[in-house]
């Protein structure tokens, strides 16, 4: 029996395996507003057999997107479009799951095939990106932010209980809040951007305090039954990694105890001068055990899974509850289903894809068996 394909129940949510895929944006909006790419692209995946697909980094206002093209929910006009899509998700067997995110100081930039670099101050598209500390990024995002206020940080934190809200009218049963990759919750907690000497900045307390205080709020207004959870860097990679790993396990513990039901362990991505080791596969499946241990709480992770052997062992080894994966499924919407076939799983049925995939697949998962036979 293959771990991988094994349902995971979280809350009052049940998967139909341990396959996710995570949030990978398209940068395809406008004004924040879904359209028939992402109606097609959700949908097509969610076909795909995987049991959770989370719909990309969703900023919870316009200054907190990463791009003037990307998903929105910060009114109630675009609740219409994203509930579109999750109903279009549910309907194809997966859990529908968003992202709700503010880039903080990596916000104003470019679509990545555009630069990925920081929109010109003087183009009439950029704005003023906000962050913890005016500390730039720096390489290509070089803007350096303006400091948040106490009310900047209470607006913010609004901001992401409405967008909760709105998630959760629109359908979807799994909310993620994005708290790595240097975006703006990331960089309160890391020493590296944020050099506040207020309640919000210096001791591990005070740097844990806005992502603590954040999750408590949405976690009064997302229903107790359903899943809560978070993508959280845990990891840099600079040089001081048992402290980093130590202090976000730590902070997940407390997550956890003010309502978190996940954690989709990830890196941090705060500075641009790191050592990832890109080159191992599943590198970050022996911290994200860790994490599972420690924090006592159950775990996904990404980056270098997508192989077969390698996510079938994170799962049954214990690395992890879910594996997150995405640049497979971009390349094959029914990878799962590849999954199945070369772990030898008889489930998720074909007969379950819809009829006219179905048809072709099967012929040719036999043809292709006769041919191996002889």
């Amino acid at each position: 029996m293959s771990a991988l394909f094994t349902p995971f129940q979280l809350k009052s949510v049940t998967l139909r395996n341990r396959i996710a895929i995570p949030p990978m944006c398209q940068y395809s909006a406008v004004d924040g507003f879904t359209n028939e790419w992402h109606q097609a692209h959700y949908a097509g995946l969610a076909r795909g057999g995987a049991g959770l697909v989370i719909v990309e980094a969703t900023g919870v206002s316009p200054e907190g997107r990463i791009t003037p093209a990307c998903t929105g929910l910060w009114n109630d006009q675009h609740v219409e479009g994203m509930g579109r899509i999750a109903a279009s998700i549910k309907a194809a067997g997966a859990v529908p799951g968003i992202q709700i995110a503010h880039a903080g100081r990596k916000a104003s930039a470019q679509r990545p095939w555009e630069g990925d670099d920081h929109i010109p101050e003087n183009d009439a598209r950029a704005w003023q990106p906000i962050a913890p500390s005016a500390i730039a990024y720096g390489g290509g995002l070089p803007r350096v932010p303006q400091a948040m206020t106490l009310q900047d940080i209470a607006r913010v934190q609004a901001d992401f209980v409405a967008a909760a809200r709105r998630a959760l009218a629109a359908g979807f049963e799994w909310l993620e809040l994005h708290f790595a990759h240097g975006y703006l919750a990331q960089s309160f907690f890391s020493p590296h951007s944020n050099q506040r000497t207020d309640q919000y900045g210096g001791s591990f307390d005070n740097r844990a305090r806005f992502l603590l205080e954040t999750v408590e709020a949405v976690r009064q207004v997302w229903p107790a039954h359903l899943p809560l959870t978070a993508r959280f860097g845990v990891i840099e990679y600079d040089g001081r990694d048992e402290e980093t790993v130590a202090e976000s396990i730590e902070l997940v513990r407390q997550m956890r105890e003010r309502g978190l039901d996940m954690v989709n362990v990830s890196a941090n991505f705060v500075i641009a001068e790191t050592q990832i080791p890109w080159a191992t596969p599943a590198f970050l499946a022996p911290v994200a055990q860790r994490v599972r241990s420690e924090a006592d709480l159950p775990v996904a992770s990404s980056w270098g899974i997508d192989d077969p052997k390698i996510a079938e062992r994170a799962v049954a080894d214990g690395q992890m509850d879910l594996v997150m994966i995405g640049r497979a499924h971009l390349s094959n919407p029914h990878y799962t289903y590849h999954l199945a076939q070369v772990l030898g799983v008889q489930k998720p049925e074909w007969n379950t894809l819809p009829a006219p995939y179905a048809h072709w697949l099967s012929r040719y998962r036999g043809a292709a068996k006769v041919a191996a036979a002889q």
